[in-house]
């Protein structure tokens, strides 16, 4: 098959998300080393973690802004090559303050790549499912090799090495993508960013029912995903009673099946529709959780954190959802606009998952995202079913 220039694009924005994912995920394996460094607490380098997530949120909504006003390629390229920049900073950092404006500011920046490389591809492709689930392999495929990478290289060369290596990555991405495409024309190059920022067009996009109702899917969708990233190898320790070795192997596998599984979705929802790709997503999920938490056994894991896998590549499907409801004109904008609100109560499932399981056990805890992706799903349904235009 002759190679493309849309498939240039999608293979180069692809590369951009793994680089700011892999920022992003290359401090929490070398935590217990940085704490020792700057002779502190895990709760004030948690803390910096903390303002590194919800910066990426918040950047979400502006970079949308940014690249109606200045064209989608300058933004990723300031993405990719500040997410580069910034990991060095953390990397050199000679003071604890430095560090935790470094790690705040890393995901600042890699939170301009996401919503505006998503909208540059629905640009580019009419079948965008297909190409989301493609670009989203990015960022899982980053989630499994960082953690190793990383932590090997600390063990070899010391946490400053390990972080830094973000660069060595990240520079060679940016100038490729600087060098192989091309600018799209923006598509409000003379209008000041002050005048983008309106409340009531914001309102008026939120409220259009399919907007809010897609919302509401990914707000829980993600939630469940940031809840199971965050405990699922304490699950299997505590739950199964499973070696710190095969939770971490398992671990892995659901990553490495969200990763394979992203392209299926995107690819099955362009062919038979969102929401019935959505509903089996969620679906799935539920049936996971429920034999992660019933079953024992290594086959019944492996089977439970498989669906789990597959529930948890949802946003391949939700995320073209989304652009079918925002005009052409409005997708940058729009899209990241939803993309914060999402991100930043979804960031919660962390919080929550760990509450609930040291007040009332994994089993309520983990059955709780279990019941909330079955009533969404149910939601979807009904939707379906009797045409209610959400």
């Amino acid at each position: 098959m002759e190679w493309r220039y849309r498939e240039t694009v999608l293979a180069l924005c692809t590369l951009a998300f793994f680089v700011t994912m892999v920022g992003r995920l290359a401090i929490s394996p070398v935590l217990p080393d940085i704490v020792s460094t700057f002779s502190t607490t895990n709760a004030v380098v948690g803390l910096s973690l903390t303002g590194m997530w919800l910066a990426y949120g918040l950047a979400q909504y502006p970079s949308g802004l940014l690249a109606d006003r200045y064209g989608e390629r300058l933004i990723i390229l300031i993405a990719v090559g500040g997410t580069a920049g910034a990991a060095l900073l953390v990397a050199l950092a000679p003071a604890l303050w430095l560090f935790f404006g470094a790690t705040v500011l890393l995901g600042g920046v890699a939170g301009l790549h996401y919503s505006v490389a998503t909208a540059f591809l629905a640009r580019t492709y009419e079948s965008v499912g297909t190409a989301i689930g493609v670009h989203n392999a990015g960022g899982t495929v980053a989630g499994l090799v960082a953690p190793i990478a990383v932590a090997w290289l600390a063990v070899q060369f010391g946490w400053r090495v390990a972080v830094g290596t973000v660069a060595i990555v990240g520079i060679p991405v940016a100038v490729v993508f600087a060098l192989k495409i091309r600018s799209p024309e923006p598509r409000y190059p003379e209008t000041p960013l002050r005048k983008r920022v309106d409340p009531e067009t914001a309102s008026a996009v939120l409220t259009r029912p399919a907007v809010a109702f897609t919302l509401l899917i990914s707000i829980v969708g993600e939630f469940a995903w940031q809840g199971t990233a965050s405990f699922l190898p304490t699950f299997l320790i505590e739950h199964h009673n499973v070696s710190t070795a095969l939770a971490g192997a398992i671990f892995s596998a659901y990553f490495v099946v969200q990763g394979v599984a992203q392209i299926g979705v995107g690819a099955v929802s362009d062919r038979v529709g969102r929401d019935g790709t959505l509903a089996a997503c969620l679906f799935a999920g539920a049936v996971g959780y429920g034999i992660l938490i019933a079953m024992s056994g290594l086959g019944w894991l492996l089977v439970g954190v498989a669906l789990l896998g597959v529930a948890m590549s949802f946003d391949a499907a939700s995320m073209p959802r989304f652009f079918r409801a925002f005009s052409t004109a409005e997708r940058n904008t729009s899209f990241g606009l939803v993309r914060t609100i999402y991100m930043i109560i979804a960031a919660t499932g962390s919080v929550v998952v760990g509450a609930l399981a040291d007040f009332a056990g994994w089993s309520i805890s983990f059955g709780v995202l279990g019941g909330l992706l079955t009533l969404v799903g149910v939601a979807i349904v009904l939707n379906w079913l009797f045409d209610w235009g959400y």
